[in-house]
């Protein structure tokens, strides 16, 4: 595999695990406030983040 193609494999594979990442914390959030997940998954799609956004990105905090 060329350098390219690595990199962009990297790419989509941040990409998956930033919308996973978001993903997770959105449903947390609809359950605490009672929502069901797919009514909170549905209007999550009008808003979409941004590909790069690093909101959802990892951080280095760690968790206990």
């Amino acid at each position: 595999m060329d350098t390219q193609a690595q990199a962009r494999a990297l790419m989509i594979r941040h990409q998956h695990l930033i919308k996973n990442r978001e993903q997770c914390l959105l449903s947390r959030a609809a359950n605490e406030i009672g929502m069901s997940t797919e009514v909170a998954m549905r209007n999550a799609e009008y808003g979409k983040a941004r590909p790069y956004c690093s909101a959802y990105d990892h951080s280095t905090v760690g968790l206990s």
